[in-house]
């Protein structure tokens, strides 16, 4: 592609990368004599409607935003069944290259980055678009340090005719909000959530969650809570971990409900900053201080020498009657402690909570204490475990402990016949349900590949947190089997057409030998064997004849005309290498001997018909 010229105006220079849907090439503008980015969707995807309606989408959507912060485009077009967009050139490189260089972004720049990518998206919003797909690989930052953002490529309209919801999950995992994740609705909070990780990843040089698996990766954006900013980066300000953690809350309603909120909060953290280190600054500055007064003192002599003396009785009484009172009650405490009586710990195990209760207080047992919790064998409301544990002595005074439970954790099974089976992971976890691995494959004419067929349990279904539920996913239609048939002496032609109408496809690749058994450009062998069982779409292999093929023989044939003083048709049918003909036909009086000497080659089949019916058979090899 390099050196091709698209619209008769953009000439592709150099590449400069690609993704799985498209690949960027560095342009020149021939009629404005400017540096362009083009981007070229891949080959392989033109004929995928879905793929070219992601790329007329992204044209579509920043078509209509003009930013500062946002990466333009300014023309659209289709040459040779190659569809491609052309945008502004940008000179620099993306966030993830920096951050991957510097480890650690410094605050202050990356707030300024963050709050230049909020008002883009604030922009892209008020026009009813959600990016779905903010990562720092689409953030680029120009020579000048202003951060842009680009590729559109899976934008929707935010409106409420077009939802941005979709059965399978789309976007870059890791930054992945929790509702795009169950493959949810993604608004304007989507992308604000994918916006804290940036920022995250920015301030601690590390991706909040990770894992080996997409799903993986997606459940514990569902499931679980990063490690707080912090404890990677200790030099990150607490007013600057609020900002992250805001924007990467699990529920949309709890993160900032737009991006105009977040820059907004992010401009008064940065100013915040400026305004304590200017304030550091002029500790020591020209200000008004008031008089410091010291404490006024009587100079009459002798005086302060009474105020003591006075003071002094009343202060030692006050502390030696409160050092009593202590000593008092400790040895009141002592002991009433060691004249409660002992007793030993009574077994309430296994016993419901009220009659464990009755049974602990009868041996005069009052402080007790109950904490309650799942359990997958002990029904709802027996006692679990006790501490003390039985027959222990004990004070009476002591506080016992009763685990109590609640029963089984019990999940519902969620309903995802239909799905695919990487959505119905996702969906069964989430329910902190397990997946039965390996899970069942079968055929199924109501499903395609890989959708799931049915499910063990069924949707709505209890079962108890962690267990598994099975699933059965489609391997699309079951194959029709076929018995191959045979080819042998036919051209490629006639075995093509044989093969096509029981769906079996004839090799293209074909073999050639000598062969004195067949003439040249009939099949002499084949792979699989004639009469073979095998799939509908298998690709049966030959090898034809380059010659000399057989020599003519000849056969003696004599036929017998029925004697019943009728005439009778005679007929008289070769197969042999040449195939089925009709070497003689004629008609005969009643009883009339004939005799024929019949040319055939290689192996051959003489057949005799009488009227039409076959009168006798003779084989020649």
């Amino acid at each position: 592609m390099i050196g091709k010229t698209m619209g008769n105006r953009y000439e592709l220079i150099k590449q400069l990368g690609g993704g799985g849907m498209a690949i960027v090439y560095m342009g020149r503008d021939t009629l404005l004599n400017r540096l362009v980015t083009v981007k070229v969707l891949r080959p392989e995807f033109t004929c995928d409607e879905d793929f070219v309606e992601r790329f007329r989408r992204e044209a579509q959507a920043v078509a209509r935003l003009s930013h500062p912060n946002i990466v333009s485009i300014y023309d659209v077009g289709l040459e040779d069944n190659i569809h491609y967009l052309v945008m502004e050139y940008i000179e620099g490189d993306n966030l993830k290259n920096l951050i991957r260089k510097q480890g650690v972004v410094p605050t202050d720049r990356a707030v300024e980055i963050a709050g230049q990518i909020s008002e883009a998206l604030q922009h892209a919003h008020e026009n009813n678009i959600v990016h779905r797909d903010i990562k720092p690989q689409n953030i680029l930052i120009t020579k000048d340090a202003r951060a842009k953002l680009t590729d559109f490529g899976i934008a929707r309209e935010a409106t409420t005719a077009t939802l941005t919801q979709t059965d399978t999950i789309v976007g870059s995992v890791h930054y992945l909000s929790p509702e795009q994740a169950r493959g949810g609705t993604a608004d304007a909070r989507s992308d604000i959530y994918s916006l804290g990780i940036v920022l995250y990843e920015m301030g601690t040089g590390a991706l909040p969650f990770t894992g080996e698996t997409p799903i993986g990766v997606a459940l514990k954006h569902i499931q679980e809570f990063p490690a707080p900013p912090s404890s990677l980066n200790p030099s990150i300000s607490p007013e600057f971990e609020r900002v992250i953690v805001r924007a990467m809350a699990k529920n949309p309603a709890d993160r900032y409900q737009s991006a105009k909120d977040m820059a907004a909060d992010l401009a008064r953290f940065s100013g915040a900053e400026e305004d304590e280190s200017s304030q550091e600054a002029d500790e020591f500055a020209t200000r008004v201080i008031p008089a410091v007064h010291p404490a006024q003192s009587d100079d009459r002599p002798g005086v302060e020498n009474k105020i003591h003396k006075r003071e002094k009785r009343p202060r030692l009484f006050w502390l030696g009657l409160a050092l009593l009172i202590a000593v008092i009650a400790a040895t009141g405490a002592f002991w009433q402690y060691i004249n409660v009586p002992e007793i030993s710990m009574p077994d309430v195990e296994g016993r419901t909570e009220a009659n464990a209760r009755q049974i602990l207080q009868e041996k005069g047992i009052e402080n007790i204490q109950i904490t309650s919790n799942p359990h997958p064998s002990v029904k709802q409301g027996l006692v679990v475990s006790q501490d003390p544990k039985p027959d222990a002595k004990i004070k009476t005074t002591r506080t016992v402990t009763l685990s109590v439970s609640l029963g089984q954790d019990l999940r519902e099974v969620p309903e995802v016949i239909g799905q695919t089976l990487y959505n119905a992971r996702i969906g069964i976890s989430v329910n902190e349900l397990n997946v039965t691995n390996p899970v069942q494959e079968i055929y199924s004419d109501d499903y395609p590949a890989g959708v799931v067929v049915d499910q063990d349990p069924q949707a709505g279904a209890k079962l108890p947190k962690g267990s598994d539920v099975l699933l059965s996913v489609s391997k699309g239609p079951q194959p029709v089997s076929r018995q191959v048939p045979s080819l042998l002496g036919l051209t490629v032609e006639i075995a093509g057409g044989e093969l096509e109408k029981l769906n079996l496809r004839l090799d293209s690749n074909t073999g050639r030998a000598t062969s004195t058994d067949y003439f040249a450009g009939q099949i002499i062998s084949q792979n699989p064997t004639a009469g073979t069982g095998v799939r509908e779409g298998t690709t049966v292999q030959v090898i034809l004849s380059n010659g000399p093929g057989p020599a003519e023989r000849l056969a003696k044939v004599e036929a017998r005309i029925p004697d019943d003083d009728e005439k009778h048709k005679l007929k008289i049918v070769v197969k042999d290498a040449n195939g089925t003909s009709d070497f003689h036909e004629d008609t005969y009086s009643s009883g009339k001997r004939v005799v024929k000497e019949v040319p055939y080659y290689g192996k051959a089949v003489i057949q005799v018909y009488i009227d039409e019916k076959l009168a006798g058979e003779q084989k020649f090899e």
